[in-house]
């Protein structure tokens, strides 16, 4: 059989080759957010689930849910619901068939950053 000559090929890019921009980090959060949003709902059902099956395995779970644990993961969900909502927004607006130049894709990603924590925090407090 004839010699084969390996060819030196570059590795493909990744995250330490590309400049991180807006579009691509929301991308990941929503991806992140979309799949973050189980551990929320895991620990609501949880509740629900000891509250209908007795008092002492109420307790503990009650105990968790009520926590700094569960603040931080309840107020991570809220945060994710908001993201998600507002990037399936964006989403509708790129189907739509606007919004899709650099500009408008990097506005519209802040715009889903910043407006998930604006509308977390209002809601914190209107809830409180």
């Amino acid at each position: 059989m004839a010699d084969v000559k390996r060819i030196e090929r570059p590795l493909s890019p990744h995250l330490q080759i590309y400049r991180w921009q807006v579009p691509m980090l929301t991308s990941i959060l929503t991806r992140i957010t979309g799949h973050a949003l189980v551990a929320g709902v895991v620990l609501g059902v949880w509740w629900l689930l000891a509250a209908a099956t007795s008092e002492a395995y109420f307790a503990t779970a009650n105990a968790v849910a009520t926590s700094w644990f569960g603040d931080l993961v309840f107020t991570g969900s809220l945060w994710a619901v908001w993201y998600h909502y507002l990037a399936g927004l964006r989403h509708l607006y790129y189907d739509a068939g606007h919004g899709l130049d650099i500009p408008t894709a990097e506005k519209l990603g802040w715009v889903c950053i910043i407006g998930s924590v604006v509308l977390t925090v209002i809601t914190i407090f209107l809830v409180q």
